[in-house]
């Protein structure tokens, strides 16, 4: 991906300020640069990708190690997974850690030559505990807690660095922490620390390094982040803060504007965008035609403006949210269901 260092060929508007009624000058002038509207160029694309998707392969009855260990897809599963997101169009996914199915899925794109390339993630667990501003954390995290998770996050980092370096004809670029510094997280990591990680990754690797978390952390705390990585890993989600599918995609581009204006010298990539297909929290605006059109508009802005999007997600998870919501939406984001049939935006169309 290339850099883009400062706002290059956009153009500058000028406002003038008056000076008491006398007619003004060009030098009594004052300039005013405005950062033009968010417009990127074919370099600034992962991978050359317009839309990528998020893929994490749980099915019915699989989750990750929530304490008590993981219930792993096996590979056969994993790999009729991306047979069915090629069969599709992708050629871009998203992996969120460095561990047993992140490596699985490399060696099989490997093993079986597909054609998809990835963005390899690199989880960071907690090392701050955010009990006073996570809705759902109830109490403070243990200080022996977080110390296992700095260990852990350290040889999670390391394992990162080991994969991109192994299949670095398949790992376009590598993503840091996911939403570990927004307000509202459960899984908090000072940015201070994010920045120590980021340097270690990058000094060790070819590709570029991001890090993922919410528009509104970016515009409000990136500011040093964004000196440090590569390129900018934005999530933006209409729906859940209220907005109808009328109003999604003008929602999206304004949130990208505002990051493009406040941090104006990196290339963003959408790392997270997309509309739950069933979620009693947003009633009726949860829809599969809805999840369709904010696909199809969303790839339609992208392509203009050279964005890469990345969907989230490739298919419903069963195992996360309340468990006793089945109806929750962090169970309904996917764009195929659990039993791998697709929602309606394939049913629509067969590619992307």
């Amino acid at each position: 991906m290339r850099i883009i260092k400062g706002i290059g060929s956009i153009g500058f508007l000028f406002a003038a300020l008056a000076i008491g009624a006398c007619e003004r000058s060009p030098v009594e002038e004052a300039t005013q640069p405005a950062t033009a509207t968010f417009q990127q160029t074919p370099d600034d694309l992962l991978s050359g990708q317009v839309m990528a998707v998020a893929y994490s392969g749980f099915r019915e009855g699989q989750h990750p190690d929530g304490g008590d260990g993981a219930v792993n897809p096996s590979a056969e599963e994993i790999l009729e997974d991306l047979q069915i997101l090629v069969d599709h169009g992708f050629e871009l996914i998203r992996l969120y850690d460095a561990k047993e199915n992140s490596l699985t899925t490399l060696e099989l794109i490997r093993q079986h030559d597909l054609p998809i390339k990835v963005l390899l993630g690199i989880w960071l667990d907690a090392e701050f505990s955010n009990h006073e501003g996570c809705p759902w954390l109830d109490e403070p995290i243990p200080a022996e807690k977080l110390l296992a998770n700095t260990r852990a996050n350290e040889s999670e980092v390391q394992r990162g660095i080991d994969l991109a370096k192994a299949f670095d004809d398949i790992v376009v670029a590598i993503n840091v922490g996911n939403e570990a510094l927004v307000s509202w997280n459960d899984h908090m990591v000072p940015v201070e620390q994010v920045i120590t990680y980021v340097r270690q990754v990058k000094a060790a690797v070819d590709q570029p390094v991001t890090v993922a978390d919410n528009y509104e952390w970016w515009i409000l705390d990136g500011a040093a982040l964004a000196a440090e990585v590569d390129f900018l890993g934005v999530h933006t989600y209409p729906a859940w803060e209220e907005k109808t599918i009328d109003e999604a995609l003008a929602y999206t581009v304004e949130n990208i504007q505002r990051v493009h204006e406040a941090l104006p010298d990196k290339p963003i990539a959408i790392l997270e965008a997309g509309w739950a297909s069933v979620a009693v929290e947003f009633g009726n605006r949860a829809s599969e035609s809805n999840q369709a059109r904010h696909f199809r508009e969303l790839g339609d802005w992208a392509a203009e403006t050279n964005t890469t999007v990345v969907f989230f997600e490739a298919f419903d998870e069963p195992w996360k949210g309340n468990p006793n919501n089945p109806d929750g939406a962090e169970k309904h984001w996917g764009l195929f269901n659990v039993d791998r049939t697709p929602k309606a935006v394939f049913q629509q169309r067969d590619t992307l």
